[in-house]
């Protein structure tokens, strides 16, 4: 039995630590999502526009010296 009660008083720790926490406000979640979003889309065209580069760059050593891709 001596499991159940380190069960039992893990549970409670949890409980009185969910207490503790501060929740973000609807508002601060959508805020910080959109923040999220935002970022992670300019970011992708970013590495997109930083990959187009490179594989130009990399088409034209290439075919400086005869080679195609």
């Amino acid at each position: 039995m001596q499991w159940w009660n380190r069960g039992k008083s893990f549970v409670q720790e949890v409980v009185a630590e969910t207490k503790k926490v501060t929740w973000p406000t609807q508002s601060e979640v959508l805020n910080t999502t959109t923040v999220v979003l935002a970022a992670s889309f300019i970011f992708g065209i970013f590495l997109y526009l930083c990959d187009f580069a490179f594989l130009k760059a990399i088409q034209r050593i290439f075919g400086i010296f005869g080679i195609d891709l």
